[in-house]
């Protein structure tokens, strides 16, 4: 079957957790968390929680676990996928993902790359599945949150419709 036509049978609404990890931004102040927010709503995506979280292992883990036991679709996570000692959703979340889906970070570095060249290394975006759910994690800033988004919401309801098979 043709990427369009899994796209025609695909949802055209998803529901969707959105998280931020940071130890700074408060739900007021969450300026990457209101670009995807307004992203998802924009192309008739659902927002059915949001949360700001801290830079925590355990926290961003628990977290991720109990939305992954409830009614949604996609999480949606901004935050901590840097380098630096505070960044460990990866780290929190790597025990969590059943399947990877390398491309999501492979196709976001190279996009970085052309906006801000070698730096496009630093970023360990990812994404992945986990209990028939989509699991995608983007940087903090909102350069990369928008950068991010504006390629993968077109997919998620393909991308829902494939994890649910």
């Amino acid at each position: 079957m043709s990427h369009k036509r899994h796209k025609k049978n695909a949802p055209e609404s998803v529901r969707v957790a959105v998280v931020t990890v940071s130890d700074t931004r408060t739900k007021e102040d969450d300026s990457s968390g209101r670009i995807i927010k307004e992203t998802l709503a924009e192309n008739g995506h659902r927002v059915v929680e949001y949360d700001v979280i801290r830079d925590d292992a355990r926290m961003i883990r628990e977290k991720i676990e109990h939305i992954l036991s409830s009614d949604v679709d996609v999480i949606i996570t901004n935050g901590g996928t840097g380098v630096s000692k505070r960044d460990v959703t990866v780290e929190a979340l790597q025990g969590l993902i059943e399947k990877e889906l390398p491309g999501f970070g492979e196709l976001f570095r190279y996009l970085s790359y052309k906006q801000i060249g070698a730096t496009a290394i630093l970023s360990r975006a990812f994404a992945g599945v986990s209990k028939e759910k989509a699991v995608i994690c983007l940087p903090g800033s909102k350069n990369a949150v928008a950068l991010g988004m504006n390629f993968i919401v077109g997919e998620l309801g393909h991308l829902v419709w494939e994890v649910r098979k």
